[in-house]
C-alpha cells in the first residue's frame, strides 16, 4: 500500500456536517460558516423565511423579540449576494434604529461571512467615520446602518447604493417610533436597483404598513406567534421598596440572577444607581447617550460575554441589547407607559429561556402601577412590600401568587 497516499487523505481538512440550514436551500458555502459559528438548527421564523427568501421574493416578517429575526434575512442575503463588492458600493444593505442594533447584527453575520470570503461592515453614528469609509473603500458586500449616518454617507458620496440588490429593514417598527420614516423612505428611493426587500417587525401597521405598501412587492408574511415558539415565560413581580432600600434588594435579588439589567428613566439617575451598586460592591456599569460610543460597546461585550453581571442603562438600550440569557429586568421605577414597560421588559425571556420582569415602586407610585398593570391585562393588585432582607428576593419563586406570570412575550403583546 501507498502509504503516500494515506498521508495526503489524513492530511486533508475536516468538512463540516451541513446543518439544518442546508436542508432550508442555504448553499453549502453559507451552511459551512453557520456551522462552524456553531448554529446547528434554525429557529422557527428562520425555517419559515429563509425558504421564501431564498427565492428572491420579498418577506415581511412578524416574529417575537428573540426569535432569531438576524439569521432569518442574514442567511439569505450571504446566500443570494454571490458577486463581489466594488469599493463603496456594498451589494446588501441592513436598515436598523440604533447603534447597538447595528454592532450586534454585524456581530453575527460577519463570522458566517468571513468563510464565503464576504464582508460585513456596521455603519453608524458616534464610530470613527473614516474608518468605515476606509472599510468601504476595500469592498464590503453588506453594510448594517443606522439612518442618518448612512444619509450622511451617501451625501457625501463617500458611499454609493446604485449596487444594493437586497435591503432588510430590521425592527421597522422601532425606527417608525423614533420618527426616522421619513429617512427611512429618502434612503430606499436611492436603492432603486434592488430586486428585493425584507422587512421584519413586531408590528405590521400604522408607519410600518406604509413602508411594506410602499417599497414592497406580492411580499409574502411570515409570522410566528405561538407562546410555544423560541422565547420562554414572562414572570411579572410589583415590588413596593423604600427609596433608600431600593439598591441593596437589586443586591439581593442579583444574589440568584447571574445577568440582570436595571432600566432607569433619566442618565443621571443611571448614573447615581450605578454608583451606588458599585459602592455596595456588586458587579455593575452604566449605558446611556452620554457615555462615548467606545465605552458603550465595551460595556455592552462585556455584559453580553458575563464579564459583568449588572448594566444600568436607560432607554436607549431597551430595544438595542439582543442577549438571549438576561435572567431579570428591573425597572428601577415604573416605566412611564405600558410601552416602555414592554420595550424594556422584552430584554428576558429570549430563546427558550424564562425571564423576570421585576418593578420597584415607592408608596405614592400603587396608582400608577395598577394602570399599568390593567393595562397590560393583568388583574390590579398593590406592590408587594419588602426589604432588602427578605429572602424571598433570592428565590422569587417563592413570592408565590404575587407572581403575574404571561406565556406570551411582552414583545408580542397588544396594547
Amino acid at each position: 500500500m501507498n502509504t503516500s497516499n494515506l498521508t495526503s487523505i489524513n492530511a486533508l481538512p475536516a468538512v463540516e456536517a451541513p446543518t439544518g440550514f442546508f436542508d432550508l436551500g442555504v448553499p453549502a458555502r453559507i451552511d459551512d460558516g453557520l456551522a462552524a459559528c456553531g448554529f446547528a438548527q434554525p429557529f422557527n421564523i428562520q425555517t419559515e423565511a429563509i425558504p421564501v427568501a431564498m427565492q428572491g421574493k420579498d418577506v415581511c416578517g412578524r416574529a417575537k423579540t428573540g426569535s432569531g429575526k438576524t439569521l432569518a434575512f442574514g442567511v439569505p442575503m450571504l446566500a443570494r449576494i454571490t458577486d463581489e463588492a466594488k469599493p463603496m458600493r456594498p451589494l446588501g444593505l441592513v436598515l436598523v434604529p440604533t447603534r447597538e442594533l447595528a454592532v450586534q447584527v454585524a456581530e453575527v453575520l460577519q463570522p458566517v461571512a468571513n468563510h464565503a470570503g464576504m464582508k460585513v461592515l456596521p455603519v453608524y453614528g458616534g464610530a470613527s467615520r473614516h474608518h468605515q469609509v476606509d472599510e468601504m473603500a476595500k469592498g464590503v458586500e453588506i453594510v448594517v446602518a443606522t439612518p442618518l449616518r448612512l444619509i450622511d454617507l451617501i451625501k457625501s458620496d463617500e458611499i454609493n447604493l446604485d449596487d444594493i440588490q437586497i435591503v432588510t429593514l430590521d425592527e421597522a417598527d422601532r425606527m417608525a417610533d423614533d420618527g426616522f420614516t421619513p429617512q427611512v423612505e429618502w434612503i430606499l428611493r436611492h436603492t432603486g436597483n434592488r430586486n428585493q426587500t425584507m422587512l421584519f417587525s413586531a408590528t405590521l401597521d400604522g408607519d410600518v404598513g406604509h413602508l411594506i405598501r410602499a417599497y414592497q412587492t406580492d411580499p409574502e408574511t411570515v409570522a410566528i406567534d405561538e407562546a410555544t415558539d423560541t422565547v420562554g415565560n414572562m414572570s411579572h413581580l410589583f415590588l413596593g421598596i423604600h427609596h433608600m432600600d431600593r439598591d441593596k434588594v437589586i443586591g439581593s435579588i442579583a444574589k440568584g440572577i447571574p445577568k440582570i439589567i436595571v432600566f432607569c428613566q433619566t442618565k443621571r439617575q443611571c448614573d447615581r444607581a450605578t454608583e451606588k451598586l458599585q459602592d455596595l460592591g456588586l458587579d455593575a456599569m452604566a449605558i446611556h447617550g452620554d457615555l462615548q460610543q467606545k465605552t458603550r460597546e465595551r460595556v455592552m461585550r462585556m455584559f453580553a460575554e458575563s464579564k459583568l453581571q449588572i448594566l444600568v442603562a436607560t432607554d436607549v438600550a431597551a430595544r438595542g441589547i439582543d442577549i438571549d440569557d438576561i435572567g431579570a429586568v428591573i425597572h428601577y421605577e415604573p416605566a412611564k407607559d405600558v410601552k416602555d414597560y414592554l420595550h424594556r421588559s422584552g430584554r428576558t425571556a429570549r430563546a427558550g429561556r424564562d425571564g423576570w420582569a421585576i418593578t420597584f415602586a415607592e408608596y405614592n407610585q400603587t396608582t400608577q402601577v395598577r394602570i399599568l398593570q390593567r393595562m397590560l391585562s393583568m388583574e390590579p393588585s398593590k406592590p408587594v412590600e419588602v426589604f432588602s432582607n427578605d429572602q424571598r428576593l433570592l428565590r422569587l419563586e417563592e413570592f408565590g401568587d404575587d407572581v403575574k406570570t404571561s406565556a406570551q412575550h411582552p414583545s408580542n403583546m397588544k396594547v
